[in-house]
């Protein structure tokens, strides 16, 4: 994930555009409706990078969790 302060390597922030890029397709695919308000908005890039930096940080925090609770089960 992306971090400020960090330097990445040119593999990394392909991978990173790309991971991007197909987060993006699926949203405008599931959610056609939100897709059509952020076309051509002044913003619009912007709030596409947010929009998945807010995911990501979700899908981040769901894994630790995930995580968390099978090393508890594991202890138990």
């Amino acid at each position: 994930m992306l971090r400020e302060g960090t330097s990445y390597t040119h593999r990394e922030v392909i991978d990173i555009l790309v991971e991007f890029s197909a987060f993006k397709d699926r949203v405008e695919k599931r959610f056609k409706e939100l897709a059509r308000e952020l076309n051509g908005k002044s913003n619009e890039h912007e709030l596409w990078v947010n929009l998945y930096l807010i995911s990501a940080d979700y899908a981040e925090e769901q894994n630790a969790k995930k995580q968390k609770q099978e090393a508890m089960q594991k202890v138990s």
